[in-house]
């Protein structure tokens, strides 16, 4: 096996081909305030470019249709400015065009950092909004501070060549004081881990005002959830994404029964006045869930833990303690939420003291992007395989199976061979999801194309008994059925049929 000598020494990193797994796929990235968005094949090779009229400001990912998804900033600036700031989200095709883009930004709010895909063709972005002095007075906060700038979620949909929010979250409504008891917000920290206290120390404040420095967003559609990551708070946070936005901005509502509240918080206890070890020492980002397809790991949540110790990163996953439901999560007064610490970790190669990334591959392997450093991939045994030297603030790795690849070769964008082509039916098994699922008993079906449209529905029991059949609808109703598990087969216009298994629970 070809090695590298003194690896953490060396300042400069070149690509290499070592003798062990092979690296099937491509490594995507754009670097922070760049234009160009860069495709890496397994030898090193720049695969394919996209060139661009705005900056990326963090992440860009390819859709399952070859098209990218990205964050950029908007023309002209923004008039909230730190960290990772953009003010627009943009697809782009192969060709560089703009196929739809979406401006938030005002003197009031302003996105940043990362997106997130939905299987419904959405995406999520993460925000600032301002809330001032007299706001802030207003809520029991004791600090010093003429502004602040909350976190707040938005779900955007496309709309044309535009975007129209169909979905938010606001951290603002999810906040607890102990120091005044006649504001409306008054209560004990420690028995309301739900709740963010107004006044819970952070470990910095960014340049105008970044409050919580959230910074990583992943969305889980079998569970219908959202997980986030805040640097300055030093801990992930989930919450139900099935809520309509009154009910996000409330503590009711939603299949987790508690509207907008925090599900699940893991990382640093003091924060909800509560005993126990800091998991998260200091910066995390990236926080995601490892896909439940028969991966190792699946429905673990995963994490950058930029400084789990003096000078050393990992890549840390946990695994969450649901409760019964499947959908809450086990917590005990007094007690901070489990587990106990990390349920898997991966030490980096090198130490990254920002931003960062991470996937869990199909194969076992683990992919790392250290931001400033260089990208590489270890494989299940902890071996290296694979390492390039671009080293950006969040870069994802993409197999030959993915059907964004495969929707690239198909239109001879990528034509090296490297990858093979896929059977169309294969492609399409792949894209089309059902969600929420697990669910009470409702199931939607998402993921199809614009020229994709279901013909018809059957629904199959256990024993193989048809129990039901429908035609045109993108909507499964099993609410009347027992809980259990079936099979749904789906048949689409272009004649391909897709089969699914669901859970019904009650």
């Amino acid at each position: 096996m070809k090695l590298f000598s003194s690896i953490l020494a060396c300042l400069f990193f070149v690509f290499t081909s070592l003798q062990a797994q092979i690296f099937d796929g491509y490594a995507l990235y754009n670097q922070v305030n760049q234009h160009t968005t860069y495709l890496i094949d397994k030898n090193g090779d720049i695969a394919y470019t996209w060139s661009l009229a705005r900056p990326c400001n963090y992440a860009v990912l390819l859709k399952e249709n070859g098209n990218l998804m990205r964050g950029a900033v908007k023309q002209g600036g923004n008039q909230i400015n730190g960290a990772a700031v953009g003010g627009l989200v943009q697809e782009i095709d192969p060709q560089g065009d703009v196929v739809w883009e979406f401006e938030y930004s005002s003197s009031q709010y302003v996105t940043h950092h990362d997106i997130s895909l939905m299987p419904n063709g959405n995406v999520l972005l993460i925000a600032w909004e301002v809330k001032n002095s007299s706001e802030l007075e207003s809520r029991g906060f004791t600090g010093n501070a003429n502004f602040r700038y909350a976190t707040h979620i938005i779900e955007v949909a496309q709309d044309g060549t535009g975007g129209e929010i169909v979905w938010e979250w606001h951290i603002w409504d999810h906040m607890i004081q102990d120091v005044d008891a006649n504001k409306p917000n008054f209560g004990v920290v420690a028995e309301h881990p739900e709740l963010l206290d107004i006044n819970v120390p952070t470990s910095g404040m960014g340049p105008g005002g970044d409050w919580f420095h959230v910074n990583g967003i992943d969305y889980n559609p079998d569970l219908d959830q959202i997980v986030f990551s805040s640097r300055f708070l030093s801990e992930i946070f989930v919450i139900d994404h099935s809520t309509t936005t009154e009910e996000a901005a409330g503590h009711t509502g939603g299949n987790s029964g508690k509207g907008g509240d925090f599900l699940y918080r893991w990382g640093n206890p003091s924060n909800y006045d509560t005993p126990g070890t800091q998991t998260i020492p200091g910066a995390v980002h990236d926080s995601r869930w490892i896909p439940d397809d028969g991966r190792a790991r699946g429905g673990y949540i995963q994490f950058f833990n930029n400084e789990e110790s003096w000078n050393t990163s990992t890549v840390d996953a946990i695994d969450p303690p649901f409760a019964s439901d499947g959908i809450n999560y086990e917590w005990t007064q007094g007690q901070a939420y489990g587990p106990t610490e990390a349920t898997w970790r991966h030490i980096c190669l090198d130490f990254a003291s920002g931003q960062s990334a991470s996937n869990s591959m199909p194969n076992g392997s683990t992919f790392v992007a250290l931001s400033g450093e260089y990208m590489y991939e270890v494989d299940k045994k902890g071996d290296l395989v694979w390492q390039y030297n671009a080293g950006p603030k969040k870069g994802f790795r993409y197999t030959c199976d993915y059907p964004g690849i495969q929707a690239l070769i198909a239109q001879d964008i990528l034509n090296d061979g490297f990858c093979p082509v896929i059977a169309t039916e294969e492609i399409v098994e792949e894209s089309i999801r059902i969600f929420p699922n697990p669910s009470s008993g409702i199931f939607h079906v998402e993921g199809l194309s614009q020229d994709q449209r279901v013909e018809s529905v059957q629904v199959f029991d256990l024993l193989g008994n048809k129990i039901q059949e429908l035609e045109n609808v993108s909507v499964i109703d099993l609410s009347k059925q027992a809980a259990g598990i079936y099979f749904v087969t789906i048949l689409l216009n272009g004649g391909q049929l897709v089969s699914k298994k669901v859970s019904v629970v009650k």
